[in-house]
């Protein structure tokens, strides 16, 4: 392969953590990758020097002043915007492989055009398959798409997976560290604060994944995304927690045999391994040092104190549009959260209450799927609102 042609990749989420860490390995490969284009939101200030170092053909960003920006500093580079720019990024007749690091539903469309053009789509954006997972495995299957995972987890999986044959698989086991609130008593989850929140014990992440992280919701759209994945029922999927992060997910075999997948915590990893498979190639990254390690420790779920993961089950097991909203609903309540409009408990109780007042359709295509996840975003903005009357008329004086 080193003798071929570098490999096009399209990177949507680049100035993210995960397309951060996706620029540094190509960068360490550059005779096996190249960017081809790449997608950001609005950090201009680091989306520049990447454009100046990677020397894409395409860009997008989600605004048009932005873009304007763009175009003006970068005389002859194509530049978009908003959704079609994100298809833009995506559609590059020499872009192989299409890298899926934006976070939350507004992935979906781009990574679904991905594969039904046959692309490969190396998915770190775990709600594309949450919001429309059927929809998107139909078109990969369709069109000959590989869909390879790029969270630790699910790469942990895949690789544990090509030990044995599918009918040998009793169960998928995902680690979870915890987050910052494994052993804070719970009647204080009252008083945790944003900052409290956001200081993940072992992994460094943008904001709306490291809350997913401290309320576990990231674990139960993991579920969700591993059926989908791996085309596995949901009580064959089990969830433990692992608090050093080193083990990053496990396969049980029919035969009591358990094939863990172990690195450092480094999105690298998962990253380059989607990059080049089915090769595996030698790295420049840091190995793991076994000896250093310690001990690793394992401990059940606590459903009392992580609610969002039977949640995310319960959403699962109704199929449909359910996950959609589950997903949308959590994004909702994450940014008001972040905001400071709602306490750290409010957030899982949110979701719950949409999730109850949604009527599932079954089988939803990508655009109804989509149309679940605006409903579930107008009613759990409603829910918000009617929340924060409620508190304001509450703390008015008699």
């Amino acid at each position: 392969m080193s003798a071929a042609a570098p490999r096009g990749i399209a990177l949507l989420g680049a100035t993210g953590s995960i397309g951060r860490s996706a620029l540094s390995v190509v960068e360490s490969f550059p005779d096996r990758f190249r960017v081809v284009s790449m997608a950001a939101g609005s950090n201009l200030e680091a989306l520049l020097p990447a454009i100046a170092a990677f020397r894409p053909r395409v860009v997008s960003v989600k605004g048009r002043e932005d873009a304007e920006r763009l175009r003006a500093e970068f005389p002859g580079l194509l530049v978009g915007h908003g959704e079609r720019g994100l298809l833009d990024v995506v559609t590059q007749p020499d872009a192989e492989v299409v890298l899926g690091g934006i976070v939350g539903a507004v992935g979906l469309k781009p990574a679904y055009e991905a594969v039904r053009l046959g692309k490969t789509l190396a998915l770190a954006n775990k709600e594309a398959l949450v919001v429309a997972g059927e929809a998107l495995t139909a078109a990969a299957r369709a069109s000959g798409a590989a869909i390879l995972p790029v969270d630790s987890e699910h790469c942990a999986l895949h690789q544990a997976l090509r030990c044995g044959a599918a009918g040998e698989v009793e169960r998928l086991v995902l680690t979870a560290s915890g987050g910052p609130f494994r052993s804070r008593p719970i009647e204080t989850f009252a008083a945790v604060t944003v900052a409290d929140a956001l200081a993940h014990p072992t992994w460094k992440m943008g904001p709306k994944i490291t809350i997913d992280s401290a309320t576990m919701m990231n674990k139960g759209l993991e579920v969700i995304e591993a059926r989908w994945l791996f085309d596995t029922p949901a009580q064959r999927i089990g969830v433990v927690i692992h608090p050093q992060s080193i083990v990053h997910s496990m396969v049980e075999y029919v035969d009591g045999s358990v094939i863990a997948q172990m690195s450092p915590n480094d999105m690298r990893f998962p990253i380059l391994y989607a990059l080049t498979w089915p090769e595996r190639v030698p790295t420049p990254l840091a190995r793991l040092d076994l000896t250093a390690l310690g001990r690793l420790e394992f401990f059940p779920l606590d459903a009392t104190r992580y609610p969002a993961v039977p949640l995310a089950y319960a959403a699962l097991a109704a199929g449909g549009t359910a996950p959609a909203v589950l997903n949308a609903a959590n994004e909702v309540a994450v940014a008001a959260f972040l905001e400071g409009r709602i306490p750290y408990p409010a957030l899982v109780e949110t979701v719950a209450r949409v999730l109850s007042s949604h009527t599932v359709s079954a089988a939803p295509s990508v655009d109804e799927a989509l149309l679940a996840d605006a409903w579930a975003r107008e009613e759990a903005t409603a829910i918000l609102a009617a929340r924060a009357g409620a508190r304001t008329k509450a703390a008015a004086p008699a």
